[in-house]
């Protein structure tokens, strides 16, 4: 029996570097970029057209993010398609994390959310 491929599906993954010129240890500033490859493993062509982002420091404060598209697009992903862009944050800790998800819809209408692995943004030196 063949199993039938998911219609409606996509990864995530992510890259993370600390911007040490945009960040002020002094001030409690620490700023980083994340750089996302989404691809869409599913059948079907899906538009991404939000999303929804957890941003947590080490001191446990917690800022969510939401907003159409991502760095002002709402692409359209063929099957096996990807989408790479780069966007930024900033944390008044040296060390947080970020997850989220991906408000999805394909092209027969149906929504669906993409999940965003929890992913840290530290700053190097830091995490032993």
């Amino acid at each position: 029996m063949m199993t039938t491929a998911k219609r409606y599906e996509c990864t995530v993954s992510v890259e993370v570097e600390f911007l040490a010129e945009q960040s002020d240890v002094a001030q409690n500033r620490y700023a980083f970029a994340y750089h996302i490859k989404i691809t869409n493993t599913g059948s079907v062509p899906a538009q991404l057209i939000s999303r929804h982002w957890i941003i947590t420091d080490a001191n446990g404060n917690q800022q969510e993010v939401k907003g159409l598209g991502v760095v002002g697009a709402q692409p359209l992903l063929a099957p096996q398609q990807r989408y790479e862009y780069t966007s930024g944050t900033v944390l008044n800790s040296p060390v947080g994390e970020m997850r989220g998800t991906y408000q999805m819809v394909a092209d027969d209408g149906t929504q669906f959310d993409v999940e965003i692995p929890a992913f840290v943004l530290s700053m190097p030196r830091v995490l032993h």
